[in-house]
């Protein structure tokens, strides 16, 4: 138990209200509200910008510093120490993982990456038009149909074998999900390959024409996949805890997350700075847009820069920003007409006062939608590879709930409606 204490005075009330105080690892302190329903009182706080809805080992962020761990390990250092699904271990067990246990957890991923036939014949159900993220809704929370031979959501092993599951066979679904867009046959998963080989592999290969994996643009999807791997209480993965507190299996409540990714106001970011720097469409229209970007009454916006939580940089930034100038120089690219007006973008955002000023610095989605565009992945398949990526965040999350005391999520509200009327007979309203 806790020694701090705050106390709540409410008017009416003859005494405060106690309240403890509980301190992280590392962090602010959390007030525990819990005993104010008790007293006929709960908090309101729109978007839960206030509020610690859980406890968790996983992930610590500090916005104002520009601080990401995983595990206490700093994301700058994975980022160029380690793997994506090193990361992975990391997230799922606390600890980096020994030779001998990576050498079996990079193995059974590697042996779970093929999906069952009869899911193919699920994409046939979909039109060739379909946006990506639609076709990943339905798939994912069908492979329960599949695996229900280890849902059983309080059995430890059944858990991680789920985990894995959901970790191999996400690149293999996205990759379907690609080759259903463009009518080209699906590709089966290669067990000579690395994890990001084998993605760009089913992506981009053919029965006819299966190229050798650039070792360059393997490397720059691993880095996308590692930096996404997880983020703290966001949106998503607060909807898979919440749909985990149900009981749901973790197939649906990964097909929960994917849904709530799916949002632009979150994975769709890197999507819309696509979509942006087509807007703008030449260097020479860059001054006009960002006279808008800075108007406060134009509701032009540039997309990719700031973040909500990190309000100093984006820690992620800086290791995509290598990987990108790496890919666009191993590609040629440099004078892409589209890339050149990211690159503009990118100097006056860390030149002009007003961005440096206001900390509009580019992030993480920034600069992965230009290592997507530049790798050819098209616009609509982006926040797939985020979710991809992003599993291994949900599972943890999900199984650290479910292997601790949790309750099923009943969030309150502040009621604004009608108080008690009596019904009115059709005929006399």
């Amino acid at each position: 138990m806790t020694d701090k204490k705050a106390h709540l005075s409410v008017d009416g009330l003859d005494t405060p209200i106690e309240l403890p105080i509980y301190s992280g690892s590392t962090g602010p302190d959390v007030i525990d509200v819990t005993s104010l329903t008790g007293n006929g009182y709960f908090t309101y706080d729109p978007g839960f910008m206030s509020t610690a809805a859980c406890e968790s080992k996983l992930t610590y962020i500090d916005g104002g510093k520009g601080v990401l761990l995983h595990g206490g390990y700093p994301i700058e250092q994975l980022a160029k120490e380690s793997d994506y699904l090193e990361t992975c271990y990391l997230l799922l067990n606390g600890e980096l993982p020994t030779a001998s246990q990576k050498e079996e957890f990079v193995s059974i991923i590697t042996n779970h990456t093929m999906v069952h036939e009869n899911i193919a014949r699920f994409f046939r159900g979909f039109r060739s038009d379909a946006h990506p993220m639609a076709i990943m809704c339905g798939v994912v929370g069908a492979l329960s149909s599949f695996y229900h031979d280890s849902l059983d959501i309080n059995n430890e092993e059944h858990r991680k074998i789920s985990a894995h599951r959901l970790i191999a066979k996400m690149p293999t679904l996205a990759a379907m999900c690609h080759k259903h867009h463009v009518g080209q046959p699906f590709m089966y998963p290669s067990n000579k390959l690395s994890y990001s080989e084998n993605f760009l592999h089913m992506m981009f290969g053919t029965p006819c024409d299966d190229p050798e994996v650039n070792p360059v643009l393997a490397r720059a999807m691993d880095k996308i996949f590692l930096l996404h791997a997880d983020h703290e209480q966001n949106a998503s993965t607060s909807t898979v805890r919440l749909a985990g507190s149900s009981g749901a299996n973790p197939f649906a409540c990964i097909a929960a997350g994917i849904a709530t990714l799916w949002g632009p106001a979150h994975g769709g970011a890197n999507e819309a700075v696509l979509n942006m720097l087509e807007e703008i469409g030449s260097v020479d229209n860059i001054d006009k847009f960002v006279a808008k970007a800075k108007d406060k009454n134009d509701p032009f916006r540039l997309m990719g820069f700031g973040h909500r939580v990190y309000k100093n940089f984006d820690p992620r930034a800086k290791v995509m920003k290598e990987t990108c100038d790496e890919v666009l120089k191993e590609l040629g690219l440099e004078n892409d007409p589209l890339l050149a007006i990211a690159k503009r973008l990118e100097q006056i955002a860390l030149e002009d006062d007003y961005f440096i000023e206001k900390k509009l610095y580019p992030n993480v989605d920034f600069y992965s939608g230009i290592i997507m565009k530049a790798i050819g992945i098209p616009t609509d398949m982006f926040t797939v590879i985020f979710a991809t990526g992003r599993t291994v965040g949900w599972i943890a999350h999900w199984h650290e709930m479910i292997s601790s005391p949790y309750k099923i999520g009943r969030p309150r509200q502040l009621y604004t409606g009608y108080t008690p009327r009596d019904y009115v007979p059709i005929e006399e309203r």
